[in-house]
């Protein structure tokens, strides 16, 4: 698939509460800023968090910064996923390998790591926040708004 095709974004993380739903809000925000129209959503590999809100940390920073989380909840990655979405960005290596487990093996390749698309920063994952403190959110919209940005180009 050509990256001009992409009109489905799938953000992958552990529990959907922290690291993908920052990255739906922020990319929407951006998507929206630039006229995309995209289906983008969230969800994380294992569902103990299902139809919770995002953490208040993450919302804290983000809102700060002018990101809105209306109507984001948690919820787990399912096979239709891969059916469903375009390109499914993980936030990190296990989640990687966590998507590999559920995703039929002819889609597998819609898989990447989100800061692949990242041009200011030298990380290859988006580190979760959830055990650090509020550096360590802010850090993460750090990550995610320069992978966004690049996400765009590409897009674009």
């Amino acid at each position: 698939m050509n990256n001009k095709d992409i009109k489905s974004v799938l953000f992958v993380c552990m529990g959907n509460i922290c690291r993908s739903p920052s990255a739906e809000a922020v990319f929407r925000h951006k998507a929206q800023e630039q006229g995309l129209k995209l289906h983008i959503d969230s969800a994380g590999t294992i569902g103990s968090h299902a139809r919770e809100k995002p953490d208040h940390r993450a919302q804290k920073v983000g809102v700060a910064r002018g990101y809105s989380f209306d109507k984001i909840k948690a919820r787990k990655v399912t096979a239709d996923d891969f059916e469903k979405f375009d390109i499914i960005l993980a936030m990190d290596e296990q989640n990687v390998k966590d998507l590999s487990k559920v995703a039929p093996s002819h889609l597998m390749g819609k898989v990447k790591l989100f800061l692949d698309f990242a041009n200011n920063h030298e990380e290859n994952e988006v580190p979760d926040p959830y055990y650090g403190g509020a550096r360590g959110f802010q850090f993460v919209l750090d990550l995610v708004e320069d992978a966004s940005d690049g996400l765009i180009k590409v897009i674009l």
